[in-house]
């Protein structure tokens, strides 16, 4: 790597990390805790590529985007930022950054994104009218760190303002429609109409004009699109080929995989094809563990905004929800959340008050059909395709077998250490290693074990 590094975080373990990394890589680095020292660089003309944080003590990295963009045409921008949500990635995107990544982040992908951003030559597009991206997220439960969510985000962000139709996958309660809402209040379309469209509102005849003009320019959604009988299915087949270049958008969920229902007929290929321009999958939330206690703190502060009482989660109650396999996904989370804000009994919500509330919801994962589908190795074949198509064609960044192990083994030895009430040579036993490789595995891989007697 050759050229001159621009570095922006208020983190200082981040800054003498990045500045080695890039150094031993071939690079002069510049590293500041400050937006107003990184600005004066950038008007000096120093640097051929920053990496930014966003929240800075003096200024915020991506509302230095656009005065980057103005003062220095073509200079690329990495932005990195702890707010793991969709808005982050929309909002990167709309003001041009170069490539954007959550913390914490991958070194060696970061490291990969950068030689590529000082590799490639920058087109300098000509000035456009700014653009109106103030819509908060606050109360959009679209937040995950995890590498599928940030995947899905920046897919995202790439089609936003495109006119391709949007085919939404994913389990009930993972967010489908609300990431087809997102997709439409932060395009181009956003004060044109959003329409949901179900089974119901295509019973009568001339429900497809209707719905057409409802939607003017604006966005339709067809909700739950598998569950559509034929009839349904040729309406729409044939409002999408009468649509001219001055046509809503069109979008689609689908509980279901709907491969499963062309091979039997009941879908047809025609309108799977159609709707598909854009396929985007919604990871249940038991494929994104780390996610939940950042879920669980969104719905906190949500339920507080709200008028409910102030609540918080020790460890303890974080780590017991982090275990629950969320059948009903991020909606059963925030529906558990906000009874524990009203039945919690202090500000700390106790253990005990969540093992209740659980109690009565079921512990397992949704029922599939199929032998195959039901096995675990098959699961984890399905999860990890489904990871490599969320990359969009480009390879997923370098290292992925130790972090898939990794992913695997720590849940593993955290819920054996769980069973075996924080027993460690029983809990050795169960996995069949060494006491001592337990040991090591349990400090590598930054496992909490608590001793305790287990009532089972």
């Amino acid at each position: 790597m050759d050229g001159t590094v621009l570095v922006a975080d208020d983190d200082r373990t981040i800054r003498t990390v990045l500045t080695q990394a890039l150094t031993r890589a071939g690079c002069k680095v510049h590293a500041t805790s400050s937006m107003v020292t990184l600005m004066r660089w950038v008007d000096e003309g120093k640097g051929d590529l920053v990496i930014s944080d966003v929240i800075m003590p003096d200024g915020n990295g991506l509302e230095a985007l656009p005065q980057i963009g103005e003062r220095r045409p073509g200079l690329p921008v990495i932005v990195i930022s702890a707010q793991n949500t969709i808005m982050t990635a929309i909002q990167a995107a709309e003001a041009e950054a170069y490539d954007y990544l959550p913390k914490p982040f991958d070194l060696p992908d970061l490291m990969k994104r950068a030689a590529r951003a000082l590799d490639t030559p920058r087109r300098v597009a000509p000035p456009g009218p700014p653009r109106d991206v103030q819509a908060g997220d606050g109360d959009l439960p679209l937040v995950g760190r995890t590498p599928a969510m940030q995947a899905l985000y920046r897919l995202v962000a790439q089609v936003m303002n495109t006119d391709l139709p949007v085919l939404i996958s994913g389990e009930s309660g993972t967010g489908k429609s609300l990431m087809a809402r997102a997709i439409h209040d932060f395009s181009d379309r956003r004060n044109q109409p959003f329409v949901v469209v179900g089974a119901a509102d295509l019973a009568q005849p001339d429900a497809i004009s209707a719905i057409v003009a409802r939607a003017r320019l604006g966005t339709i959604l067809f909700d739950e699109v598998g569950d559509l009988d034929a009839d349904a299915q040729a309406r729409i087949v044939r409002m999408l080929d009468s649509f001219t270049d001055d046509a809503p958008r069109v979008m689609a969920t689908s509980q279901g995989d709907l491969s499963d229902r062309l091979e039997t007929g009941e879908f047809r290929a025609d309108l799977f094809y159609r709707l598909s321009g854009v396929p985007l999958s919604v990871p249940p939330l038991r494929d994104r563990v780390e996610d939940i206690p950042l879920l669980a703190e969104h719905f906190l502060a949500r339920g507080e905004r709200d008028g409910l009482p102030a609540r918080a989660m020790d460890d303890e109650t974080t780590a017991l929800i982090r275990r629950y396999s969320w059948p009903g996904n991020v909606r059963q989370l925030e529906n558990t959340v906000r009874r524990l804000l009203l039945t919690a009994s202090h500000e700390s919500i106790s253990r005990e008050e969540v093992e209740t509330v659980l109690g009565n919801q079921p512990a397992m994962e949704p029922l599939r059909s199929g032998g195959q589908g039901d096995r675990l190795q098959a699961s984890v074949h399905q999860h990890l395709r489904r990871y490599f198509d969320l990359h969009g064609g480009v390879l997923p960044p370098a290292g992925l077998y130790q972090r898939i192990l990794r992913e695997v083994e720590a849940p593993l030895i955290e819920i054996a250490l769980d069973a075996t009430g924080g027993n460690q040579a029983k809990c050795a036993d169960l996995l069949g290693i060494n006491r001592n490789t337990l040991r090591k595995k349990i400090t590598d891989l930054d496992i909490r074990v608590t001793r305790r007697r287990k009532l089972m």
